[in-house]
């Protein structure tokens, strides 16, 4: 049966969960659609996006992210906040599969009609996003979602594309775990609006947290930004702490709505998926053609040509047949 978009939409946008699950699916696996439908359905989404606060979770694996998550969603729906998820997890560069285990700790939320999770995989995209990511923040968006959370797969540096796509940056951190030589790391310390001390009930919490505050100090007299980072202390088990910090998310969203930068992080994403979508297309197209290259291939693994200046000549015919292409 030929799927109507227009219908469809409008269903979802009332809140029909079966809808909205079969968007959520269309704009993760494009290739599986009619692209008349395909289209009809995004245009309709990202014409009525852009105002959803997009707040991407990220730390290391284990630091309790989604925990934090699931007590920030309580807070959210007690003001009657309609929330979306999405957890990413990593893809087995050997089977290409993964564990979509965050979403189970996140459970009790799942019979609420107003929160809706969904896990996707990094399907071997370095920066720890791939198409499918950015695509479900257009759609939670564009069907109304006040709050859309992205737990990030959490593997340190490599994990700093969350930033091109989100509003706000939570860094989760927990004491007594190595995170103290983490947090002089460049990268990590440059992208963070809020940077959360997890299990503060731990006694070493306290000298994390003073080396926490004592290197925002220095970041915020280096004037990198004119949002001035936060640090807090939580215990997500125990729900403490958990108030002040969506008091402080508050205030952020409240910033960048008065300097303007919310709509501008919106234009940033939207070209960010332009980008990693060509940045796919790209390598999709350079790897078919290098495996017609194996006879090349051959005479470099013979060492008859070094690796550097073989892939160099493989590199420009590729350029030539797409120029040829054209």
């Amino acid at each position: 049966m030929r799927i109507d978009a227009e219908e469809l939409f409008e269903r979802a946008l009332k809140g029909d969960i079966r809808s909205i699950s079969r968007i959520l699916t269309i704009a993760e696996f494009p290739g599986e659609i009619d692209p008349e439908i395909y289209r009809g359905i995004v245009k309709r989404v990202i014409k009525n996006g852009g105002r959803a606060h997009v707040i991407g979770v990220t730390g290391s694996p284990g630091v309790g992210k989604s925990t934090l998550i699931s007590k920030l969603i309580s807070m959210y729906r007690s003001r009657g906040e309609r929330i979306g998820v999405i957890t990413i997890d990593p893809t087995s560069p050997f089977s290409r599969g993964s564990f979509m285990g965050n979403r189970i700790r996140m459970q009790h939320h799942s019979q609420d009609p107003n929160v809706f999770i969904r896990s996707t995989a990094t399907r071997g995209v370095s920066g720890g996003l791939s198409i499918s990511t950015v695509m479900l923040v257009e759609v939670f968006d564009g069907l109304g979602f006040d709050r859309i959370f992205i737990e990030s797969v959490g593997v340190g540096q490599i994990d700093v594309d969350i930033h091109n796509i989100a509003h706000t940056l939570i860094n989760v951190l927990i004491p007594g775990a190595g995170d103290d030589i983490q947090l002089l790391k460049a990268g990590l310390m440059e992208i963070g609006d809020f940077y959360v001390l997890n299990k503060a009930d731990k006694p070493e919490s306290e000298q994390m947290f003073k080396t926490l505050r004592e290197i925002l100090e220095i970041l915020q007299n280096q004037g990198l930004s004119d949002w001035k980072p936060k640090a807090y202390k939580v215990s997500a088990v125990l729900g403490t702490g958990i108030e002040d910090l969506v008091k402080g998310l508050d205030e952020h969203r409240e910033y960048l709505m008065k300097t303007g930068s919310f709509g501008n992080i919106v234009s940033r994403r939207r070209k960010y998926s332009a980008k990693i979508i060509l940045r796919h297309l790209l390598e999709k197209t350079l790897e078919n053609y290098i495996d017609r290259e194996k006879e090349y291939l051959d005479r470099i693994a013979l060492g008859e040509i070094d690796p550097f200046t073989g892939s160099v000549e493989i590199f420009r015919r590729f350029v030539r047949e797409i120029h040829r292409i054209r």
